[in-house]
């Protein structure tokens, strides 16, 4: 689907098949298609078809790169149409799973949410900014739909706020507050014929609404490429030229972390690290024409993986391990 695509003109069961077909094509990046295909067919209404695509990526369960994602949506999905238990099931198997990744919290609190399960869902919010925010200076940006989200649940059930809650209006930057955002009793105000509360609902409306625009603006990550010992061996092995660019692989590495710090400090925000491997890279040089010996390309390829879905957050949630696949922690490896 084209980005300037308007959302009604979309017609999502075809997309889907397009998205499965690509997946077909090109398997290292199924993960990412079928996902989107699953979203396709939930807006069009066909939940049997998107559970049948969960249940395809679950199969294959040891190749997956984020398992308890593909849960949560596929819990989020059954209970929409009727099957609760099931969804419950998974929704308690993720949070006993206790994943480092964001999302996956987010959208197992928001199914319990949306079905007016405020408590457990303020539960599994907090759960998740335990496992993730715990002695954490700077939330990462993939965490703050987290905070947004246990702020707004709280504000329902009428919480105090306690230390996250000011972090989150912190992280906000929408001129409308959180606390005016989450707001119970807006509702009200939707209904109300006095013109001056029709109005400040709209400018929270609209506030709301640049937020929402703004997340998903985001582009994808900047992100820095990474070969593993292995793939860089065979790459300059195979184009010798590159040799000026690695000269060795423990100097590769460095100057990655050196060149995500530098972007880092510089304010750029949205890091990540893609890697490559040699087949694949081979094939990006082939469609775009071009020798996989010319230095210009690399970044071009880099900027084609993050914009599949392949880049991973730099740098790593508390207690992950090294982007650099030594097995050992970030803070003990390249975090050090």
């Amino acid at each position: 689907m084209r980005p300037d695509t308007p959302a009604e003109n979309v017609d999502h069961n075809a997309e889907a098949a397009r998205l499965e077909r690509t997946a077909d094509r090109y398997p290292e990046d199924a993960e990412a298609l079928l996902l989107q295909a699953a979203a396709h067919l939930e807006l069009a209404g066909d939940r049997p078809a998107a559970s049948s695509l969960y249940d395809r990526l679950l199969a294959a369960q040891d190749g997956l790169e984020n398992p308890f994602l593909v849960r949560a949506l596929k819990a989020a999905n059954l209970w929409e149409y009727g099957h609760e238990a099931e969804a419950r099931a998974i929704i308690e198997g993720v949070r006993g799973a206790a994943p480092r990744d964001p999302a996956p919290w987010v959208i197992v609190a928001e199914a319990l949410e949306s079905h007016d399960e405020l408590e457990q869902a303020q539960e599994t919010f907090t759960e998740g900014a335990r496992v993730l925010l715990t002695d954490v200076a700077e939330p990462p940006y993939s965490t703050h739909p987290l905070l947004f989200g246990r702020h707004r649940v709280r504000r329902m059930l009428g919480l105090a706020h306690d230390d996250w809650d000011v972090l989150a209006d912190t992280l906000h930057s929408s001129p409308v507050s959180l606390d005016e955002l989450h707001d119970p009793k807006r509702v009200w105000s939707l209904g109300s014929e006095n013109p001056a509360e029709l109005e400040a609902e709209i400018s929270r409306l609209r506030a709301e609404l640049g937020t929402f625009r703004a997340a998903l603006s985001r582009p994808f990550p900047v992100a820095v490429l990474h070969w593993s010992a292995g793939e860089l061996a065979e790459l300059v092995a195979g184009y010798p030229s590159l040799s000026s660019e690695y000269p060795s692989h423990e100097e590769h590495l460095a100057t990655i972390e050196a060149s995500l710090r530098e972007l880092a400090a510089s304010g750029t925000p949205n890091l990540g690290i893609v890697s490559g491997t040699v087949p694949s890279y081979e094939a990006f040089a082939a469609s775009e024409g071009t020798s996989p010996a010319e230095v210009s390309l690399l970044p071009q390829y880099a900027t084609t993986l993050a914009a599949r879905g392949r880049a991973v957050e730099w740098p790593p949630q508390r207690g992950a391990a090294c982007w650099c696949g030594s097995g050992r922690g970030y803070g003990e490896c390249h975090g050090e």
